[in-house]
């Protein structure tokens, strides 16, 4: 599988404090890969040295098949930043012109006009910057992300701003890059759009790697809650045969293996030959934030 990013071992130093420490990662061609953790966890210092905007104490970073301090591999690259302002008294069709000369790319003016389009303000192209609510200068910066039709896109908190509707308009537009196999690495707080619109996570804490893989391999372990009465002593050696994670009243949670879809008939079966009153079956499954909350809480323990 060809890499649009691959870095190896990256470490970096600021002063006494260690920022990032030996983080690995890679995004493939047409993948959408979530970058998470806590404030500090070293997810802003990573991107910059993606980038080659931080050069790295330690390790390697390989940008569309480049190292990426070579500003030909940056030419390919769009980039939406956490935090950035745009000169106010420019309009929007300015902003992605200057924008453009100044990434020395040929984008038509009706290629800047679309993109434009892509990201709702087609109809505020001529309109000031200065005017422009955060909701509407964050669309300008997708914009200018998108402008030059990139081959890896990061976007940093892209939806930071947005209300339902642009958050929605954020996740088509990132699964249309996935479509066109455009890479994406994208950097959110908004853990549920993490989830809608991404193939891996990677999880950092206190500048590690803490976790990574694919949704479903963090969020392997599905659930099943179970309304039980008549719970004799032969049924409760029947139920911890398999992993109870909760026990309250008559609720007994119980742990279910990936893509297994025989567990929970054999035990509904065996528990009603036994005796036990089955009043309901709830399926369900452990969130993304609840994977990360509890990745982070045993890191920190």
């Amino acid at each position: 599988m060809e890499h649009a990013v691959s870095c190896s071992g990256l470490r970096k130093r600021y002063g006494k404090r260690i920022a990032v420490d030996g983080v690995s990662l890679e995004v493939a061609r047409g993948e959408v890969v979530g970058l998470l953790g806590p404030n500090g966890a070293g997810k802003t210092t990573v991107i910059k040295m993606l980038l080659g905007l931080v050069a790295p104490d330690a390790g390697e970073v390989t940008l569309l098949g480049r190292p990426a301090y070579e500003p030909s591999a940056r030419s390919r690259v769009g980039y939406l930043p956490e935090l950035f302002r745009y000169q106010p008294w420019l309009s929007a069709a300015e902003v992605l012109t200057l924008h453009v000369k100044l990434a020395r790319t040929d984008i038509s003016k009706a290629d800047r006009q679309a993109a434009l389009e892509l990201v709702g303000l087609g109809q505020r192209a001529a309109d000031r910057v200065g005017g422009f609510s955060k909701g509407m200068q964050q669309r300008l910066g997708l914009a200018v992300a998108l402008v030059a039709r990139p081959e890896f896109v990061i976007l940093d908190e892209p939806t930071s701003a947005l209300d339902p509707l642009g958050r929605a308009d954020v996740r088509d537009i990132v699964l249309e890059l996935k479509q066109r196999e455009v890479a994406v690495l994208l950097n959110s707080h908004l853990i549920g759009e993490v989830e809608r619109v991404c193939d891996r996570v990677v999880i950092l804490d206190h500048g590690k790697v803490a976790a990574a893989g694919t949704l479903a391999e963090l969020l392997g372990q599905r659930e099943v809650r179970l309304h039980l009465t008549d719970v004799s002593p032969a049924a409760e050696a029947r139920l911890t045969a398999t992993t109870v994670l909760d026990h309250s009243g008559d609720w007994t949670t119980v742990a279910l293996p990936a893509d297994d879809d025989a567990t929970v008939p054999q035990l509904v079966s065996d528990l009603a030959a036994l005796g036990v009153q089955i009043h309901a079956v709830e399926p369900g499954r452990i969130t993304l934030e609840e994977r990360l909350l509890g990745i982070l809480r045993k890191a920190d323990q």
